[in-house]
C-alpha cells in the first residue's frame, strides 16, 4: 500500500491518507472535511485513498475544521411533565427528528423553566455546544427570541415569539382566523351564549386564538364578557369550565384552544348534567389525535404542528447551511375546521 501503515490501534490515519494521495496533511483534511480550496485532482486522490484505506474522520478533528458540531437543539421551555404528557411535543419530535435523519444530524433536548435552568441552557447554546436552536412553547417572559438574536446563533421558532419576530425565523398558524373560524361554526350553529377558554395570556397562540373569538363575537353583536384563561392541560381545562359554568351558566356554547382543555371542559359538562352539542356545543383547537377520542368526539381547528415542526427545521438547516443568521423568515399555515359531534 506504498509503504503506508495503519496508526495506533491499527486504524489508518490522516497522514497515512495524505502520504497515499500524494497531497500535504492540511489539503487532505480540507479534502475530507468540506473545506474549500481543493482541487477536482486531489478531492479525487484524496477520496480515493479514504476508501482504500478504509479511514474514518475524527468527529473532534472534524468539527475544528468545519466549526460544526453536527447536532441541533430542540429548546423547549416547559416542565418535563409537560413534554411527556402533550401530543403537541410528540407531534414536535416527530417532525423535527424526520427533517433531521435526512441530514444525519443530532437532536439535543433542551428543557429550560425559568430561573436557574433557563441560564443553564442559555450559556450552552452560547458556548456553541450545537449549531442552532428550534424553540418550541415560549413565553413572554422567557425571551428566548432576543437571546438569541443577540448570540447571532441560526434558530427558527414554532409559533410566532413575543419580541425580536422582526429578526428570528419562525413558523406558525394564523391563531386568530383559526379562533375566529371556531367561534363562527358555534354562531352558525344558532349558539347565541357563546363562552371561552383561552390558551395563557403570556404565549401568542393563547392570545391571537382568543383575539378570533373577540373578533367574531363583535362581528355578530354577541356578548364577550365569557372567559376563562388556563395552561393548555386537560387539568387547566377542567378548572376553568367550572369557574366559567360558575358565573355563565347559561351558555350554549364553548370554544376551547385546545383539544386537551376541551377534553377537561367535556368532562365538567357531562358531570354537571350538560349534554353536548345539544345545550352546550364545544370546539377545540390542535386536533392531533385527542379530538377522535373524547365522548363526543370534538369539532376543531386543525393545528398542522406536524409540518408546522418540519418547515422551522428546515428553516434552521438553510440559516447553518448557508451561513447566514438573523433573517426573519417566515411561514404563516392557514388554519382548518373539523367538523365531529360536539359541534
Amino acid at each position: 500500500m506504498n509503504g503506508t501503515r495503519p496508526g495506533p490501534g491499527g486504524s489508518p490515519t490522516l497522514d497515512e491518507v495524505a502520504r497515499l494521495a500524494g497531497v500535504s496533511r492540511a489539503t487532505a483534511s480540507r479534502a475530507i472535511n468540506g473545506g474549500n480550496r481543493v482541487s477536482p485532482t486531489a478531492q479525487a486522490a484524496v477520496d480515493a485513498a479514504v476508501h482504500s484505506l478504509g479511514y474514518t474522520p475524527n468527529p473532534a478533528a472534524r468539527s475544528l475544521v468545519t466549526r460544526r458540531t453536527d447536532s441541533v437543539a430542540l429548546v423547549v421551555p416547559e416542565p418535563d411533565d409537560r413534554l411527556f404528557n402533550d401530543p403537541f411535543f410528540a407531534r414536535t419530535l416527530r417532525g423535527v427528528t424526520r427533517v433531521l435523519a435526512e441530514r444525519d444530524l443530532q437532536l439535543v433536548l433542551l428543557l429550560a423553566r425559568p430561573g436557574e435552568e433557563e441560564q443553564r441552557m442559555l450559556r450552552y447554546l452560547r458556548n456553541r455546544h450545537i449549531d442552532g436552536a428550534i424553540v418550541v412553547s415560549h413565553h413572554r417572559s422567557d425571551s428566548l427570541a432576543d437571546h438569541l438574536a443577540a448570540l447571532d446563533l441560526p434558530c427558527a421558532f414554532v409559533g410566532r415569539p413575543w419580541t425580536s419576530a422582526d429578526k428570528v425565523a419562525y413558523v406558525d398558524t394564523d391563531n386568530v382566523a383559526g379562533g375566529r373560524a371556531a367561534t363562527e361554526a358555534l354562531i352558525e350553529r344558532g349558539c347565541r351564549r357563546i363562552g371561552t377558554i383561552a390558551g395563557p395570556a403570556d404565549m401568542t397562540a393563547g392570545v391571537d386564538r382568543l383575539e378570533g373569538w373577540y373578533a367574531a363575537l363583535r362581528q355578530a353583536g354577541l356578548s364577550d364578557a365569557a372567559v376563562e384563561h388556563a395552561d393548555f392541560t386537560e387539568e387547566g381545562g377542567a378548572l376553568a369550565a367550572t369557574a366559567l359554568l360558575g358565573r355563565h351558566p347559561d351558555l350554549d356554547g364553548l370554544v376551547v384552544a385546545s383539544d386537551l382543555m376541551a377534553a377537561g371542559a367535556l368532562g365538567v359538562l357531562a358531570a354537571s348534567g350538560r349534554r353536548v352539542p345539544d345545550d352546550v356545543a364545544v370546539v377545540g383547537y390542535d386536533d392531533l389525535g385527542v379530538a377522535e377520542r373524547t365522548t363526543p368526539p370534538l369539532t376543531t381547528v386543525r393545528n398542522p404542528i406536524g409540518e408546522m415542526a418540519e418547515q422551522a427545521t428546515r428553516l434552521l438547516l438553510e440559516q447553518i447551511e448557508g451561513g447566514r443568521t438573523g433573517r426573519a423568515m417566515r411561514v404563516v399555515f392557514p388554519p382548518a375546521l373539523v367538523r365531529r359531534e360536539s359541534a
